[in-house]
């Protein structure tokens, strides 16, 4: 959304009269959009074995079964969580959040 003139209560008067656009950075970036994921594991595989890859290949992953699965953001691992149903749709269930810390960003 563009927006071409602040409202009102967004403005403040300079010292010259003209209007300047308050700044409330923690509210900026409140705004900002990321990407969350959630990732299940991971495999290191030759180029061989990738291309040997078909539809019924079954491709064994550094996590084991049942363990939590890591959040993250902007690829950014900042957490744990499970995967739960949420209507029809996947959702999360948010186990722990060890790597986000928003306070330091907000100060």
């Amino acid at each position: 959304m563009i927006i071409d003139e602040p409202a009102a209560a967004d403005t403040e008067q300079t010292r010259s009269g003209a209007p300047r656009r308050a700044r409330d950075l923690p509210q900026m970036m409140r705004k900002i959009p990321v990407t969350l994921t959630l990732e299940v594991g991971s495999a290191r595989i030759s180029l061989q074995e990738l291309m040997s890859i078909g539809a019924s290949s079954v491709i064994a992953l550094d996590a084991l079964a049942g363990e939590p699965l890591v959040i993250k953001v902007n690829g950014t691992p900042i957490g744990r969580a499970e995967v739960v149903v949420a209507g029809e749709q996947y959702g999360l269930k948010v186990i722990d959040l060890d790597g986000l810390n928003l306070d330091l960003i907000a100060s």
